[in-house]
C-alpha cells in the first residue's frame, strides 16, 4: 500500500489537525411514535475522515474517459473501447506505449501511433457510472398483491443520517442529509404506485403504499435505527490506518417487517433489535390508511434500492448495509407469526417468495427457496458470504454452515460494470507486435488512455513480460475510490474491483515530476517496458489474467519471465503455474518489491477480482468470519498465512515500507552493497562490468525515488519463512531511516524500535536462487529497482546488472554453481 505523494502523510496530518471536529449533540431519534428517547451526546476523540471526490465528479473533471472491454487481446481479435465525454466530438488513436512517465527528468511519454481505420473523430457521448448494488427480481403477478401482504427481513443498516454510532459513515451522512433507502420494494416513486419497505429520510423503518393515481401513504415507526458500524474510525484521516479493522457484532441487526390488511386498511410496521441487551431503538406501529387497495407496479422487485420512475434503466435510493432472508407473504401475518419468523421458526408460513442469500454465493444468482422459484439477480457486486444475524461465531468457514452466511452487504457506491456503450471496436492486426497498447482519447484539449495488452497468438520470443494486471485492479481507482484500497460510504473496504470502468491510474500521464508524485504500478512498470524496448529485446507481453486463465501452459514457451515493479496480488492458479514452470527449468526475474503477497480471486466471467484483507499491511480489514472468498471459496488474506510465504517462491518476502521522511530529509531510499557471496563463481557473473562494491545505484537519479534503487517497499531473505538454503545473497541495503517500518504482520506487540534505523529486519536483500532442472529466480526486492534505468541512455550499473541476469537466464545455458547447489 502507498501514500500517493511524498508529502501526503505530512499534508494529511496537518489537515486533520486543522479540521478536528468539535463536539456535537445528536438526538438518537427524530419524530417518534413511541416514548421519546434520551438524547445522545457524542464527543468525537478523532477527526472525521476526509471526503474523497466521488468517481463521477472526478471523471467529469477529466473531460474525457474510457476503458476497453478486455485487458488482453490477441492479433485477429477485437477490443471494444467505451468512451464518455461531454464534448460534441472526440478523436481516437491506437498507440503502443513503451514509457508512460512524463517526468521531464526522464525519457518522457513514449508512444507510437498504430495505423488503423479507427483513428478518427467520433461523436461524443456523456455516459454515467451506474453506482449502487441491489437485487432485482423479474416482475411476476404473484409479487403484485392487490390485497393483503407482508414483507420481512433482517437488516444491519450502516448509514443512518446524523447517527454517531457509525463513526466512519458520519462524514457522508451528517445531520441534515436525509435520504430514502430501499429495503424490499416494488415501488415507483414518481408514479406513486406499488409498495415498498424502506428506511425513511429520518432513519426509521417505513412502509409506502400507492394507488398509482397520485395517492400514497407512508407509515413509519418514527424511531431512528442505530447503524451497524462496518468499520472503526482511524486516527489519520484519509489513507493510512483509516478506517481501522472492521468488526462484527449483532448490535446493529434488526428484524424488520411490514404488513397490510386491505379489508381493514390496517398497516403494521415493526423494527426490533436482535441484541438481547437493552435497546430503545425498537418500535412497532399499527395504524389505518386511507385506501384499501394498492395498485401494483409492473417493474421488477428490488432489494436495497427502489425505482424512481417506472421503466427507468437504473434504480435509485440505494441502501448501505446488510440484508438477510427477505421474504414476501401473500397475507397479513399476525404478531405471533412475525415473532416466530424473527425467532427463526417461520419457514412454514407459506411465503410467496423467500430469498436465501446463502445459496449460490459464488455468483450473481439469488435463489428463492419459496414455492414459486422467483429467483433474482445481484447487480453491481454486493458482497456475498457475509455473516448473518444468527452467526454463532463457532466456525469461521461458511462452507461448514452456509446458513449462517446468509447476508449480502450492499453499498450505494458499488460497481460491477459501468455498462457503457462502445464508441468503436479495434480489430488487432495479425502482424501487431505484442506490447502495451491504448486507445488515446482526446477531447477539448484533454487526453485519456484506455489501456490494454496485446499478447501473441503463440509465443514469438524467449522472454515474457508478465504484466501485473491483478495489482493494477487492486490499485485501480476511478477518481479517488473504487479501488481495493478504497472505503465505501459506510467505511467498509472495497472487496471487489472490476476492469469494466475507467481506471484513472491504469494509463500514462498520471503523476507529475519526482517530489510532486511518484509513478506507481502501471506507470512505474513502463520504466521496465522502455528499457526492454530501448535495448531491442524481443519480448512477448502476457498478463496475470492470462496466466490465471491458462495456467502453466502459457509460460512453457519462455525461458525467462520478467515481473513488474509490484506484483503484489496473485491467484492460486498463477502461483502454482509459476512454481511448476520454475521447477522444470523456467527462470524468473522478480524486478519489484512486496510481491506475491495477497491471495487474489478472479471471477473470469464477470471481469472482477476479489480480496478479503486481514492480518497484513493493509488499507482495511475484513470482518471476523468473512475471510473466505465467495468467488472461489478459498481462504483469503496473505499467502504466508496459507502456508505459502513469498520466500518459498522467490527467496524473499515483504519486510518493510517507507514513504518520505518526517524531518523533510529526501534521502529516504538507499543504494546497496555487495556481499562476500556475490564474488563467488556462482554469482560473480551478475556483476560483470560493475566496478563499485558499495553504494551501488546511489549516484544515479531515479524517476521513482530519491536516494537509490532500494526503497518504498522492500523484501528480505528469511530461512524460517521458506527461503531455500541454496539462495545466494547478492547484495543488501541497510540501514534505512526511521520512516521505514517493519511490516505489521511480524510485530507481535506494540513497541518502539520498529524503524529502519534500529530494526535489523528492515532491509532489502537482493538474491539469486536455483530451482531444479536449471530453473532460477533473481529477486531485486525493491519497488524502485528500475526507477533509474533511464540514466545515461540506459547504460549504467543498474541496467548492467539486470541485463547480465536477463542475458544469462535467456541463453538457456546452465548457471554457474547450480548443479553443486
Amino acid at each position: 500500500m502507498r501514500r500517493s505523494r511524498t508529502t501526503t502523510a505530512l499534508a494529511l496530518a496537518a489537515l486533520v489537525t486543522a479540521t478536528t471536529v468539535a463536539s456535537q449533540s445528536h438526538a438518537s431519534a427524530g419524530q417518534t411514535a413511541k416514548a421519546s428517547q434520551a438524547a445522545l451526546t457524542y464527543v468525537p476523540d478523532e477527526p472525521l475522515p476526509i471526503e474523497p471526490v466521488p468517481p463521477q465528479q472526478s471523471l467529469d473533471g477529466l473531460g474525457i474517459s474510457g476503458y476497453p472491454d478486455r485487458l488482453s487481446v490477441r492479433p485477429g481479435e477485437s477490443v471494444k473501447i467505451m468512451v464518455s465525454t461531454k464534448s460534441p466530438t472526440f478523436t481516437s488513436s491506437i498507440v503502443r506505449v513503451t514509457h508512460g512517465d512524463a517526468d521531464p527528468a526522464g525519457p518522457g511519454l513514449k508512444e507510437k501511433v498504430v495505423d488503423s481505420p479507427v483513428n478518427k473523430t467520433y461523436p461524443g457521448s456523456d455516459q454515467r457510472l451506474p453506482l449502487g448494488s441491489y437485487v432485482t427480481v423479474p416482475d411476476d403477478r404473484r409479487l403484485n398483491p392487490s390485497g393483503d401482504f407482508t414483507i420481512t427481513a433482517w437488516i444491519a443498516p450502516s448509514t443512518i443520517p446524523g447517527s454517531p454510532y457509525n463513526r466512519t459513515a458520519l462524514k457522508r451522512t451528517p445531520v441534515g442529509t436525509p435520504r430514502l433507502q430501499g429495503l424490499v420494494t416494488k415501488w415507483s416513486e414518481a408514479d406513486k404506485r406499488g409498495y415498498g419497505l424502506f428506511i425513511d429520510e429520518q432513519g426509521a423503518v417505513a412502509l409506502r403504499l400507492g394507488t398509482g393515481d397520485g395517492r400514497a401513504e407512508t407509515v413509519t415507526t418514527g424511531v431512528k435505527l442505530k447503524p451497524w458500524a462496518a468499520a472503526m474510525g482511524g486516527p489519520e484521516a484519509y489513507f493510512i490506518n483509516r478506517p481501522r479493522p472492521q468488526h462484527v457484532n449483532n448490535s446493529g441487526w434488526y428484524f424488520v417487517a411490514a404488513s397490510y390488511e386491505a379489508r381493514s386498511r390496517t398497516v403494521t410496521v415493526t423494527q426490533q433489535p436482535v441484541s438481547t441487551m437493552p435497546d430503545d431503538s425498537g418500535a412497532t406501529v399499527t395504524t389505518r390508511v386511507a385506501f384499501g387497495q394498492v395498485r401494483p407496479s409492473n417493474d421488477p422487485l428490488l432489494m436495497a434500492a427502489y425505482w424512481n420512475r417506472s421503466g427507468d434503466a437504473h434504480p435509485t435510493g440505494f441502501y448501505n448495509g446488510k440484508i438477510e432472508s427477505p421474504a414476501v407473504y401473500g397475507r397479513a401475518l399476525s404478531t405471533g407469526e412475525l415473532k416466530a419468523i424473527s425467532a427463526g421458526k417461520g419457514r412454514n408460513q407459506r411465503p410467496v417468495a423467500a430469498w436465501d442469500f446463502s445459496r449460490d454465493m459464488s455468483g450473481d444468482h439469488v435463489a428463492d427457496e419459496g414455492p414459486n422459484r422467483l429467483d433474482g439477480r445481484a447487480v453491481n457486486l454486493p458482497v456475498r458470504a457475509m455473516t448473518s444475524h444468527d452467526w454463532d461465531r463457532k466456525t469461521m468457514d461458511y462452507h461448514q454452515a452456509p446458513r449462517q452466511w446468509g447476508a449480502m452487504h450492499f453499498h450505494e457506491d458499488d460497481l460491477g460494470d459501468a455498462g457503457w456503450k462502445p464508441a468503436f471496436t479495434w480489430k488487432v492486426p495479425e502482424n501487431a507486435r505484442s506490447g502495451v497498447y491504448a486507445a488515446r482519447l482526446e477531447a477539448a484539449g484533454k487526453v485519456y488512455h484506455a489501456t490494454f495488452v496485446v499478447r501473441p497468438k503463440k509465443a514469438t520470443a524467449k522472454i515474457a513480460m508478465l504484466v501485473p494486471t491483478l495489482t493494477y485492479l487492486a490499485y485501480g481507482r476511478t477518481g479517488a475510490t473504487l479501488s481495493q484500497y478504497s472505503n465505501h460510504a459506510d467505511g467498509s473496504g472495497y472487496v471487489y474491483s472490476t476492469h469494466r470502468r475507467p481506471i484513472d491510474n491504469l494509463r500514462p500521464l498520471t503523476t507529475g515530476p519526482t517530489g510532486a508524485g511518484r509513478p506507481w504500478a502501471f506507470e512505474a512498470d513502463t520504466h521496465i517496458f522502455d528499457w526492454l524496448e530501448t535495448k531491442k529485446y524481443e519480448v512477448d507481453y502476457i498478463t496475470d489474467h492470462d496466466v490465471d486463465r491458462e495456467g502453466r501452459e502459457i509460460l512453457d514457451p519462455y525461458r525467462t519471465v520478467i515481473t513488474g515493479t509490484h506484483p503484489e496480488y496473485i491467484s492460486t492458479t498463477e502461483s502454482e503455474a509459476i512454481k511448476d514452470w520454475l521447477g522444470d527449468g523456467g527462470r524468473l526475474m522478480y524486478l519489484g518489491g512486496n510481491g506475491f503477497y495477497w491471495v487474489t480471486a478472479l471471477d473470469r466471467a464477470r471481469n472482477y477480482t476479489e480480496l478479503r484483507r486481514h492480518d497484513g499491511t493493509e488499507a482495511w480489514q475484513a470482518a471476523p468470519g468473512e475471510y473466505y472468498h465467495n468467488t472461489d471459496g478459498e481462504y483469503g488474506g496473505l499467502w504466508r498465512f496459507r502456508g505459502t510465504p513469498p520466500q518459498e517462491l522467490v527467496g524473499v518476502g515483504f519486510t518493510a515500507q517507507g514513504f518520505g521522511h518526517p524531518n523533510g530529509n529526501a534521502n529516504y531510499n538507499k543504494p546497496f552493497d555487495r556481499t562476500e557471496a556475490s564474488y563467488s563463481d556462482a554469482a560473480a557473473w551478475v556483476f560483470e562490468g560493475v566496478t563499485k562494491k558499495d553504494g551501488i545505484g546511489g549516484d544515479m537519479p531515479s524517476l521513482q525515488s530519491l536516494g537509490g534503487p532500494m526503497g518504498e517497499e522492500v523484501d528480505r531473505v528469511d530461512y524460517s519463512l521458506g527461503t531455500p538454503a541454496n539462495t545466494i545473497l547478492l547484495g543488501r541495503s541497510q540501514p534505512f531511516g526511521e520512516q521505514y517500518m517493519h511490516v505489521v504482520e511480524e510485530i507481535n506487540t506494540s513497541a518502539l524500535f520498529e524503524g529502519g534505523d534500529t530494526n535489523p529486519m528492515v532491509r532489502g536483500d537482493i538474491t539469486l536462487m536455483h530451482y531444479p532442472n536449471g530453473g532460477a529466480v533473481f529477486s531485486a526486492s525493491s519497488m524502485v529497482w528500475s526507477g533509474g534505468f533511464f540514466y545515461n541512455d540506459y547504460v549504467n550499473d543498474m541496467t548492467r546488472i539486470t541485463e547480465n541476469v536477463l542475458n544469462r537466464f535467456t541463453s538457456g545455458a546452465p548457471l554457474p554453481g547450480a548443479q553443486a547447489r
